[in-house]
């Protein structure tokens, strides 16, 4: 399903159960950055959106990974230059040695480390946020009070710690973190967006007061 969620500002939210795809997200400004592609197979859904916004694959400058599970960075794969391909560092030299010939790991272009990464317009704040993976990144556009959340935080949720490379431990750290932010807007790796200020805090709160138990 299509949604926009702001001006220049689309989610592309995965609804089937029948299959684990991610949410794609799209920044529309003088760069067009995709995150969180998915799988290749399933990116049918995300290119009929973008033809919507009369857009295609080709237009996209920017496509972003917040780690490194192939649900949300495969179609990365299908990507041609001039379009960037960018994940974080840690992430890809970790399941780069794991990575087989069903699920090759996409060559970035640019590695990404905590800090600030500015793509044309737009300034986004990168932030390490490991324990669903161990590098394992939230985007946060502080302009417009927008976290992009990965398999961090989710609607009443979190992302698993028990698969490879998983911790629980960082991963209360790393939403602990996160909640500290001035936050308007999360759009989670999976599940509804949460929109408002408000919403956002009471759901960081549920999380803590459910999922810290078994942390």
């Amino acid at each position: 399903m299509l949604a926009k969620i702001q001006e220049g500002l689309y989610a592309f939210l995965w609804e089937s159960t029948r299959e684990n795809n991610s949410n794609t997200f799209l920044i529309s400004g003088d760069q067009t950055i995709l995150i969180d592609p998915g799988y290749r197979h399933l990116f049918g859904q995300v290119r009929r959106g973008l033809s919507t916004l009369n857009l295609s694959p080709a237009k996209i400058d920017v496509v972003l990974a917040t780690h490194g599970h192939p649900d949300h960075l495969d179609a990365a794969s299908d990507f041609r230059k001039p379009t960037l391909f960018m994940m974080g560092q840690e992430d890809y030299l970790y399941f780069t040695k794991l990575a087989s010939p069903s699920f090759p790991m996409p060559e970035p272009d640019i590695l990404l480390q905590e800090g600030q990464l500015t793509i044309g317009g737009v300034q986004l704040q990168v932030l390490a946020t490991p324990g669903h993976s161990p590098g394992s990144l939230c985007l946060y556009w502080p302009e417009r009070k927008v976290l992009f959340s990965g398999d961090v935080a989710f609607e009443d949720g979190i992302g698993t710690t028990d698969l490879t490379g998983g911790d629980g431990v960082l991963m209360k750290d790393s939403l602990r973190k996160i909640s500290q932010l001035e936050v308007e807007c999360l759009l989670p790796g999976h599940g509804n967006a949460i929109v408002g200020r408000e919403a956002v805090r009471t759901n960081f709160e549920r999380i803590e007061s459910y999922w810290f138990n078994y942390l």
